[in-house]
């Protein structure tokens, strides 16, 4: 106890040295605390979205489990046996066993199929077969649409039955007609009738594994206790299935028991199969292939957020280390004096870790709550400093929290005593001795870690660009090439590396400047000068912790602008206007068969005929500021000379579509409009891409032959080449080539642009597309509703702003711009604290030679001028430093996070971006930070009393 009295006691005399400290921790412990948190967070909520993008697309819901056990030769006994125990274990083992509400645990059974003979005069239709099945709580699910529901018992040895609509119509028979049931294996004879028809009570009841009850077609359902004590027990007719069907609620799936819906997947077959043989059971987890691909992105995900973590978590360290030192620093002499005295080093590494483990196990505690609001920040970011209001993430503490914090309190633990246990090897004399040598080259320069980081980042960068432009050429995933997540932590050795550097060359620099003007300075930068040439050493800890801090803030803007800025343009270019939408057209093709229908004997016409809608209706849609025909075909032949091949071909009107359509003028040679302006000059112009003028030796000015199927070619002349244009993606398809020099130009996608006038007169008439452009306060509800007025008969309908969001909520771009904003705000937070820290000890320090100068005559504005000064020489300097190094590492490294997309589907190509706006909000939070320092600082100053620092001097 009175050793813990003691260490409090060192605490509270060196408060300010130990907050500081303790915050460094406390921030670390948090910032690593809030990935596991937020991963689970956004993790379940990319789960659950995907899972209703499932939903949606294929109108089937995921939450659902089917299990079906079938019959065959089982004997009786052994059968009913093998239900009795999977009714058991699904309701006792599996339906908890999925970590998620169970909503419906539906239990089928169903008989072998058997023949339906007509009882009297009444008729059936020749050979019908039917299976007899039996649903759990049937009853809370249908409405009767004919009849009534049935008896719970056989009538007069008759089980009444319920059927469907279709199935009453297939079978060729009305309610209350009596049908014997025929089989070999049926002992007696088994009567049943249809008493009722049904269907669902509500549409999307997902207690019915089929929509539209199409299962049901050929089956008659009975009361699931009727059916178990006849049919299971009585065997009055072979049962041959019994099935388990759970409809589960999947919104509540997450990263914590989406491994329990997996194992109790697992374990559901497994037993199914000691029970069957493998070819009598079937299985079907709509959701499984979702969560297989979910746990790839987790992993992408989770990589991802580490690694952008990296700069900042070097950053807490220098941070921790620098505070260590400092506090080390000024207890140097009394660790000297307890050396010589005779205390070991292990006592002495021991006082200053029982220290270190108070504070980190307080950090260990509190950090991950901290994290937990944190936590919430991310979730709210928008953009690098943006913030939106959000739906919130459902997040919660879980032991991840915990362990991570732990070892992240470990580290810094360890980080706190690495200067300890170098002062413990200096002895009084040396003490001393160092004292008297102030100008000492820091370690990292002596080690050339400056050299090291540098070179380590340059090779990674080299060797990530090979890979990235294979990944391009060959038209292959990210996943299909091993790409090493250090390729992550290069900016961040880079930003270290070049900060080191330029601090290596800063003081030749000031001595440069001390020269150059040794003989004009005023006494305040001269003074200045000295000071800072003289102990530049003590200023290096200050000026790297604000390069890194600078640097990363610059690079975390570049990074989550560009690849916002990226996406959006993607989305933009792959749709080419606000909307693009499909009118149904009157033709003459012969309508579809009817499914089931055979085909029929008259092929369709090889021509098809359109009646082109009118176009004004979709001018005058509210909203609508420009719209534009666009003919597209995906497969249009060509030949020019010789050479022949399949292009897509685009149809516009030149004038209209230029003012409709997106496209970035950076993608071509010259302006966009200046290409749309060669094609109106003539009607036989057209534009090809520059993969079709590579692989067939086009040349402006060629003839080109261009067609489809069943119509013939037609002259066209070639007016300019172009790379891109919008929807095109001149990348090769995924997987289309192999790893051969000339196999990228050979599979590249080629395009023909053309006049839609000529092509629907030359060639034909045939549906094109409408895109819109949208006036920019044009209303989404209102165009809606003027397209339902006007009753356009539309087939397809895409919605730029609509995709534009869904890729704002993206867990990639959510965990991007929430961790780049989070890893800023915190390296501000610690940036601040330290760079009040080192000043607070510095003015302390030189308290004495502050009242001397007042003495001498130096002003309180000239002292706060020279502070000023310094701080410029310092602080200045390495904010210079570190936006130089943050933009040099924005250019050469965030094109390195496209690889957490498909590379082949970044068209336009990854170009990094710089907004004024993200510079303005960096620049204004480090303002504010020098700003309120230095008037800390100058508070400070003018407390000093003249007489207090001389008669300091004297003692």
């Amino acid at each position: 106890m009175a050793l813990f009295v003691m260490i409090i006691r060192k605490m509270v005399q060196n408060k300010w040295l130990v907050s500081s400290m303790f915050f460094g921790i406390l921030m670390t412990v948090a910032l690593v605390g809030t990935m596991p948190i937020y991963s689970e967070a956004i993790l379940s909520r990319m789960l659950v979205k995907d899972l209703e993008t499932y939903q949606t697309d294929s109108q089937t819901y995921p939450g659902t489990h089917w299990t079906l056990m079938g019959f065959y030769n089982e004997a009786p006994d052994k059968r009913n046996r093998a239900i009795d125990e999977m009714d058991a274990y699904m309701e006792r083992v599996a339906k908890p066993g999925f970590g998620i509400p169970t909503l419906e645990l539906v239990k089928e059974r169903r008989t072998k199929s058997v023949k339906l003979v007509a009882t009297g005069r009444q008729t059936i239709k020749k050979n019908s077969t039917a299976t007899i099945r039996s649903y759990s709580d049937l009853d809370n699910h249908i409405k009767i649409e004919d009849g009534r529901l049935p008896a719970k018992k056989a009538v007069n040895g008759v089980y009444e039955v319920l059927l469907t609509s279709q199935a009453l119509s297939s079978f060729r028979i009305v309610l209350d007609q009596e049908l014997t049931l025929q089989d070999d294996k049926i002992k007696g004879t088994v009567t049943i009738k249809p008493v009722g028809i049904f269907s669902k009570k509500n549409d999307d009841d997902p207690y019915f594994r089929s929509t539209n009850l199409s299962d049901l077609n050929s089956s008659f359902v009975i009361d699931s206790e009727l059916f178990d004590s006849a049919f299971i027990r009585g065997n009055e007719v072979p049962v041959t299935g019994s099935g388990w069907f759970f409809v589960l609620d999947y919104t509540k799936l997450n990263i914590g028991n989406v491994e329990n819906f997996m194992n109790t997947d697992k374990a559901i077959r497994e037993k199914v199969k000691t029970r069957v043989a493998a070819f009598q059971s079937d299985f079907s987890v709509p959701a499984l292939g979702t969560i297989n691909k979910y746990f790839e992105r987790s992993k992408q995900l989770n990589k991802l957020m580490w690694s952008l973590n990296v700069p900042v978590l070097i950053m807490l360290g220098f941070y921790m280390f620098m505070v260590s030192n400092l506090i080390v620093d000024r207890q140097k002499n009394e660790i000297a004096i307890l050396r010589s005295r005779g205390a070991s080093r292990l006592q002495i590494v021991l006082s200053f870790a029982a220290e270190g483990i108070v504070l980190c196990g307080i950090a260990w505690i509190l950090g991950p709550f901290i994290g937990l609001g944190l936590t919430k920040v991310l979730g709210a970011s928008n953009g690098f400093l943006e913030f939106v209001q959000r739906a919130n993430m459902t997040v919660r503490l879980n032991k991840d929290a915990f362990v991570f914090g732990g070892i992240a309190a470990l580290t810094a633990f360890v980080m706190t005593l690495v200067p300890v246990l170098l002062a413990t090897r200096v002895s009084i004399v040396d003490h001393k001795r160092q004292l008297a040598r102030s100008q000492r080259m820091p370690f990292w320069h002596k080690a050339f870690l400056d050299v090291i980081c540098l070179a380590v980042s340059i090779y990674g960068l080299y060797t990530f660009d090979k890979r990235l432009k294979d990944l391009k050429a060959l038209g292959l995933k990210s996943d299909d090439l091993t790409i090493d997540p250090l390729q992550f932590v290069m900016p961040a050795l880079f930003v270290v590396g070049g900060g080191l550097l330029l601090l290596r060359l800063y003081p030749y620099a000031l001595k440069l400047v001390y020269w150059a003007g040794r003989k004009w300075w005023p006494p305040s930068l001269y003074a200045t000068l000295i000071q800072v040439g003289r102990s530049s050493g003590q200023y290096q800890f200050l000026m790297i912790f604000l390069i890194m801090t600078i640097a990363v803030g610059v690079f975390s803007a570049g990074a989550a602008r560009t690849l916002n800025n990226n996406t959006e343009e993607r989305i933009r270019y792959s749709h080419g206007a606000d909307f693009v939408l499909q009118s149904r057209w009157m033709n003459d093709a012969p309508p579809p068969p009817a499914p089931g229908a055979p085909q029929p004997a008259t092929p369709a016409p090889k021509v098809i005929h359109y009646l082109e809608p009118s176009f004004d209706p979709f001018t005058k849609l509210d909203g609508v500021e420009h719209a534009a025909k666009v003919f597209i075909k995906e497969r249009a032949s060509f030949g020019t000379g010789q050479q022949t091949g399949m292009a897509t071909l685009i149809g516009i009107d030149s004038d209209e579509f230029g003012l409709t359509a997106w496209l970035p003028n950076h993608l071509l040679d010259y302006p966009y409009y200046e290409y749309l302006n060669l094609m109106a000059a003539d009607s036989r112009a057209v534009l090809i891409s520059k993969s079709l003028a590579d692989q067939r030796n086009v040349k402006v000015g060629d003839t080109i032959n261009v067609g489809w199927d069943g119509v013939d070619s037609q002259p066209f002349v070639v007016y300019g080449i172009i790379k891109y244009f919008p929807t095109f993606n001149p990348n090769p398809p995924v997987g289309s080539v192999d790893a051969s020099d000339d196999a990228s130009k050979a599979n590249a996608p080629m395009l023909i642009v053309g006049n839609l006038s000529r092509i629907q007169f030359q060639l034909a008439l045939e549906p094109y597309q409408v895109w819109l452009k949208m006036k920019p306060e044009a209303s989404t509800a209102a165009f809606y509703e003027s397209i339902k007025k006007k009753e356009l008969p539309l087939t397809s309908f895409v919605n730029t702003k609509e995709d534009l969001i869904k890729a704002k909520n993206d867990p990639f771009l959510l965990a991007l711009n929430g961790v780049l904003t989070l890893g800023f705000i915190i390296s501000i937070l610690i940036s601040f604290v330290g760079f009040l820290l080192y000043w607070i000890l510095s003015l302390k320090g030189r308290t004495l030679q502050n009242g001397i100068m007042r003495a001498i005559g130096l002003s309180l504005r000239q002292l706060i001028g020279m502070l000023a000064l310094e701080q410029l020489l310092t602080s200045g300097v390495a904010i210079v430093i570190g936006v130089l190094i943050g933009n040099f590492a924005s250019e050469l490294f965030v094109p390195n996070f496209q690889i957490a997309f498909n590379p082949s589907s970044l068209v336009p190509p990854f170009k990094v971006v710089f907004a004024a706006i993200d510079f303005v909000r960096l620049y204004a939070v480090v303002f504010i930070m020098i700003a309120l320092g230095l008037g800390i600082l100058s508070f400070m100053l003018s407390r000093i009393r003249v007489h207090q620092a001389l008669k300091l001097g004297e003692d």
